[in-house]
């Protein structure tokens, strides 16, 4: 991992306002991602994870979406205060995304090929000869059979996986210094999940690019991670490198997605659950949104809401009793 910093997402709010009411959907969201780095951001559905990357690309549906606070730095550039034609330079050539539902995402009625030639005709003013042979270059990379036949095919034409695959190669079309996937794995069978995790691990360490993987996955959290962020209602709960975090997370959320994943020394046991849900964004709990759901809450955490604080070694946690929560005391 490299110490040239990409990205640096400060205190960064985003409302919905809805017939229904206002949605509090990020609440001072922090983090950053280093060249060379997998940041991978967990957490239930709902907890903001693929709103702050829609954030950073630019993508928002505005209306609903507000953008009320926060700055998001692309090499130290707030893009939040950028012109659109200056987000448009960045968007695909400085940080590309992968979308959740590659079906949804490519355009039925264009062929595969034309997608990516697109890119590099429009972006990088390429012949239409020279951006063919590099889409099926980028096929191959993303280890598609058979590039140069299939570059003329139809999304529909594709299996799910293969689908994801072009998905990446489109993504990797400009060259980008970071790559956001969301989801990536999400409706894949097991071996080509495995599959996939794999190719974009192996195109990052070759390209030396940032990686942020949004997921709820902890087993592909522990595979591909080098740091993590768990969100919960809109904030960012803890902070730390994959190891410390399995070994003792700081958070009783964390805590608790740890208890639930399955074991095989515990094999024919039930599954632990955290009860109750994630609150409504529309009305969120006083002090610490956890609270409701926490099997160390008291009277403090009702009340009052706990700021992110350090707990040595590059991590932080937003709980009354980290320090407790990690040392076991608690």
């Amino acid at each position: 991992m490299s110490n040239e910093l990409l990205l640096e997402v400060e205190d960064l709010h985003v409302e919905f306002r809805t017939s229904d009411g206002v949605a509090t959907v990020l609440n001072g969201v922090d983090y950053s991602v280093h060249a060379g780095e997998t940041l991978a951001v967990l957490g239930e559905s709902g907890s903001g994870k693929s709103v702050t990357a829609q954030t950073v690309m630019g993508i928002l549906d505005s209306p609903p979406a507000v953008v009320t606070g926060g700055a998001v730095r692309y090499r130290g550039e707030d893009l939040l205060t950028a012109t659109e034609e200056r987000r448009r330079e960045i968007r695909g050539a400085g940080i590309a995304m992968i979308f959740q539902d590659a079906l949804s995402a490519l355009n039925p009625v264009f062929t595969v090929g034309f997608q990516i030639e697109e890119q590099l005709t429009v972006r990088l003013g390429m012949s239409k000869k020279d951006a063919r042979k590099r889409a099926i270059e980028l096929l191959d990379i993303v280890r598609i059979p058979a590039a140069s036949r299939r570059i003329r095919e139809y999304p529909h034409q594709f299996s799910g996986g293969m689908r994801q695959r072009a998905m990446i190669a489109m993504s990797l079309a400009l060259d980008p210094d970071l790559l956001i996937a969301d989801e990536p794995t999400t409706a894949l069978d097991v071996t080509v999940q495995a599959q996939i995790m794999d190719l974009l691990a192996e195109i990052q360490a070759e390209r030396q690019m940032g990686l942020i993987l949004i997921t709820h996955d902890l087993a592909v959290v522990a595979e591909v991670a080098d740091r993590i962020a768990v969100m919960y209602a809109g904030r960012i709960v803890e902070q730390a490198d994959v190891s410390e975090l399995f070994r003792s997370p700081g958070h009783p959320y964390t805590e608790a997605l740890m208890a639930s994943l399955p074991r095989l020394d515990l094999k024919g046991q039930t599954l632990e659950t955290i009860k109750g849900l994630p609150p409504s964004l529309l009305n969120i709990p006083p002090g610490c949104p956890f609270h409701p759901r926490c099997k160390r809450a008291d009277s403090r955490c009702e009340s009052e809401r706990p700021a992110l604080h350090s707990l040595g070694f590059g991590r932080v946690s937003a709980c009354h009793f980290a320090d407790e929560v990690v040392s076991g005391r608690a």
